[in-house]
């Protein structure tokens, strides 16, 4: 394990602590790789996946930079959630710094109307 991927261990553990997702306020965890980026919005209580999207989805984030790309993936969650009458979620970074493709992804999903 990489020096920072060590940090981002720590950074996460320490976010999961004071983080759970219920059935009336789940929890939107988030995961970036270097070419992709995922969005999930998760009830713990049940340990169920409700809503999902990533860039790898057909007409998701295809084209633009990759911050682009995010906000794009930020806007389709969003979307899936207010179908299903998610409107409040617990923002879960996991150990990622908010910036850059993190903070596109939540500002795409707040504009879609997500409150968070």
């Amino acid at each position: 394990m990489s020096k920072n991927d060590e940090g981002r261990a720590r950074r996460k553990l320490r976010i999961r602590k004071k983080i759970t997702g219920s059935a009336e306020r789940p929890r939107l965890s988030i995961f970036r790789s270097a070419n992709h980026i995922y969005a999930q919005v998760i009830d713990d209580a049940q340990g169920a996946t409700l809503v999902a999207a990533s860039t790898l989805e057909k007409g998701v984030g295809e084209d633009g930079d990759k911050s682009a790309q995010a906000k794009a993936v930020g806007a389709a969650v969003a979307k899936k959630c207010l179908e299903k009458g998610i409107t409040q979620v617990v923002f879960d970074r996991n150990g990622f710094l908010y910036h850059g493709r993190i903070r596109a992804l939540a500002d795409g999903a707040r504009e879609a109307g997500l409150n968070f």
